[in-house]
């Protein structure tokens, strides 16, 4: 699992029929301090996360867990909200 933040969301007309009413959102990567980096990649949704919020996500195979009725084609899954994050170090 990794953290990332929504910066905006992906709208395509044309898809594979897996992927119909799935929301994709485009994320980028953030480290433990909130900073984010890297480039933004699409991730498939499966809570109802929306732009600004920081989230957990999955990668590979394991992106397609969460949508129980079908396996979309995805190589991540927005899995969770983070409220706060707090370093012990």
């Amino acid at each position: 699992m990794y953290l990332g933040r929504i910066v905006g969301k992906v709208v395509c007309s044309a898809k594979d029929e897996l992927l119909n009413g799935i929301k994709m959102l485009l994320v980028r990567k953030i480290d433990g301090n909130g900073v984010m980096y890297g480039k933004p990649f699409v991730a498939c949704d499966s809570i109802g996360a929306g732009n600004g919020e920081t989230v957990f996500l999955c990668g590979g195979g394991e992106a397609a867990f969460p949508f129980i009725k079908k396996r979309p084609p995805s190589d991540a899954a927005v899995i969770g909200i983070i409220d706060s994050i707090r370093s012990e170090s």
